[in-house]
């Protein structure tokens, strides 16, 4: 298994050359939301380890709103964000990166302050400048890119040919139906119209550090059992103190704003979405935070990592990332679907989630006892996202036309190929269907 990582090079823009570098960034667009990936600049999809890959300049839009506070705003520069997720170590990717992409990478990095293009070695530049998320969920671990174009191949060649088998003759059973496409995906490997790669061995030391994180956390927790024991009521009484005190900041969001968003969405079966704001000032808002996205990362790392967020299927990547001391939180997420839909599955599936993160985000819809309230109050939720979403001005998806669930059903197909024998009543007939 080769495990998935994450990059994220975020660097502060010169503020006389932020449209600039927008209009440099929208070339490389064919439209709207719809990157073209052998763009001139950063052309994506020459890099086989890439799922996905996003450019955002953060600006702060909603600053002013912790001034219900009686907190001044701390200033924030407009930042350049460029993101991805990969099969391996990020570090290989940006070694990649910036030796197929150099000059395009460059031409955009040399808008922003601590970037000399002429002297800085570009992928020590981006290492350097890369930010760590505080939690990050891939769909499924392991799955690269090249097994997701492999297996979409396979099931597009299974599909015709059983469609072929049953015309030719509807009289064959199950058996003989599965020993037929056994031969033809045989023959067609033998001949290289298909390929099906061979996982590599997971990394030893990956493998070790997952299985020491998996077990210590616990142990941790455990330890410090006693402690939180004695602290829980004060905390709690804590907790309800602000959640009773603390403002919601949830206006109707500028329409202008609004259709700007819109008008790079629904472009693809898949969506990307990007939100930056600040965390509510005082030490326990921010160890609360930085708690819940600490559990929050177990749990993807752990026990969500086979294509379920509790009980939402369509997020392929997604990650939360804590900036500027850690007074502040961007997300960015690639979901399937469209944003109503989205955060649909969300109130109605895990807002109980949402809420232990996000709120302790400045202007989150109240909530009570943390769980209830906050995500559930519809409307206030969907104004209070989309006035923290900012518009991603680039956008790439390894394999645009495949969704999570499709994902899952040509890895189950394959895992059925390659069964020497189905065991259970109706399993052949219902691997037969997923065709």
């Amino acid at each position: 298994m080769t495990p998935q990582s994450t990059f994220m090079v975020c660097a502060e823009i010169y503020r006389d050359r932020v449209e600039q570098l927008r209009a440099l960034l929208a070339t490389m667009n064919s439209a709207p939301g719809v990157v073209d990936p052998q763009n001139g600049l950063v052309p994506f999809a020459r890099f086989e380890r890439l799922h996905v890959a996003r450019f955002v300049i953060i600006e702060a839009q909603t600053t002013d709103d912790i001034n219900i506070y009686g907190v001044a705003p701390r200033p924030w520069p407009p930042t350049l964000i460029f993101l991805g997720d990969c099969d391996g170590p990020f570090e290989l990717c940006l070694a990649e990166l910036a030796e197929r992409a150099g000059p395009g990478l460059r031409k955009l990095f040399a808008h922003c302050h601590d970037f000399d293009p002429e002297r800085e070695i570009l992928s020590e530049w981006m290492k350097r400048n890369n930010k760590k998320p505080a939690a990050n969920y891939i769909n499924w671990i392991g799955r690269t890119v090249t097994q997701i174009h492999e297996e979409a191949a396979l099931h597009e060649a299974l599909r015709k040919r059983l469609e072929a088998i049953q015309q030719e003759n509807n009289t064959l059973t199950p058996q003989q139906i599965n020993q037929s496409l056994r031969d033809f995906v045989h023959d067609e490997v033998k001949q290289g119209r298909l390929v099906l790669t061979k996982a590599p061995e997971t990394p030893l030391v990956w493998w070790l550090g997952n299985l020491i994180h998996k077990i210590t956390v616990p142990l941790v927790l455990l330890l410090f059992t006693p402690l939180l024991l004695v602290l829980s009521p004060f905390l709690a009484a804590k907790l309800r103190s602000l959640e009773r005190s603390d403002p919601e900041i949830a206006p109707r969001p500028d329409r202008d704003a609004v259709a700007r968003l819109a008008d790079a969405e629904d472009r693809l079966i898949t969506n990307q979405f990007s939100a930056f704001g600040d965390v509510k000032p005082g030490l326990f808002r921010r160890y609360a935070v930085i708690l819940f996205l600490f559990g929050l990362n177990y749990a993807a790392r752990h026990i969500y990592s086979r294509g379920y967020l509790t009980r939402v299927q369509t997020i392929h990547f997604a990650r939360w990332v804590l900036l500027d001391d850690k007074r502040r939180l961007f997300f960015a997420s690639n979901y399937d679907g469209d944003l109503e839909s989205y955060m649909d599955d969300f109130i109605n599936k895990v807002g109980w989630g949402l809420n232990i993160v996000f709120s302790n985000g400045v202007g989150w819809p109240k909530t009570r006892w943390l769980l209830k309230d906050g995500a559930e109050r519809e409307q206030k939720f969907k104004y209070f996202l989309r006035r923290h979403q900012h518009y991603t001005d680039v956008w790439y998806k390894a394999y645009p036309d495949i969704n999570a669930v499709e994902l899952a059903r040509n890895a189950r197909i394959r895992e059925g190929l390659e069964k020497t024998s189905f065991r259970k009543a109706n399993e052949l007939e219902e691997w037969l269907g997923e065709i």
